[in-house]
């Protein structure tokens, strides 16, 4: 039986979608809440709401969002990718907080070097950003590049900011989500 719920957070409304064995779907913050239930899809016809199930979850998401240190990473997951999919997504779980890679580097950790556009597309194709956490994937040149979710870039420069990725100089404020 799959279970759902829709809540607010500080960044936004998420959604979430899960088995019993981890999540399924997870969205990036909305600032409405029926976009965060849409963006869940079509399988939350199937889904039972269930606010308590996710209890745990909220409180990890409240933490993060207020920059508590919180590895999201460790929470369940429950995908049925193709196997590159699998090994980039576990590749990119492993990249800690605070730290970026780039899409050459999940790649080669996935077993295909040379692969970006494949990296990118396991990135891209990410039903569950945050658990594992796209948002720290660069381009080759250290830029941000593609970001998945109604509000995109400046999106992935908050949470890259959030977990102290990028800094501001002092007396500045980051542009790229001003």
């Amino acid at each position: 039986m799959l279970k759902y719920d829709i809540f607010e957070t500080a960044y936004g409304w998420i959604g979430v979608l899960a088995s019993e064995h981890g999540i399924r779907r997870i969205t990036l913050p909305e600032t409405i809440r029926n976009d965060a239930e849409s963006r869940l899809g079509q399988t939350l016809k199937e889904a039972q709401r269930d606010p308590h199930r996710f209890d745990e979850l909220r409180s990890q998401l409240d933490r993060y969002f207020s920059g508590e240190p919180e590895d999201l990473t460790r929470i369940a997951i429950d995908l049925d990718d193709p196997g590159f999919f699998t090994r980039a997504r576990a590749a990119c779980r492993t990249i800690p907080v605070g730290e970026t890679r780039t899409y050459g580097w999940l790649a080669e950790a996935a077993g295909r070097p040379g692969a970006l556009q494949a990296a990118g597309q396991a990135m891209a194709r990410n039903p569950v950003p945050l658990l594992v956490p796209c948002h720290r994937v660069l381009g080759s040149d250290g830029r941000l590049h593609g970001f998945s979710g109604g509000i995109g870039l400046p999106l992935k420069a908050r949470l890259l900011e959030l977990e102290g990725y990028l800094k501001a100089p002092e007396g500045h404020q980051l542009t790229l989500f001003a």
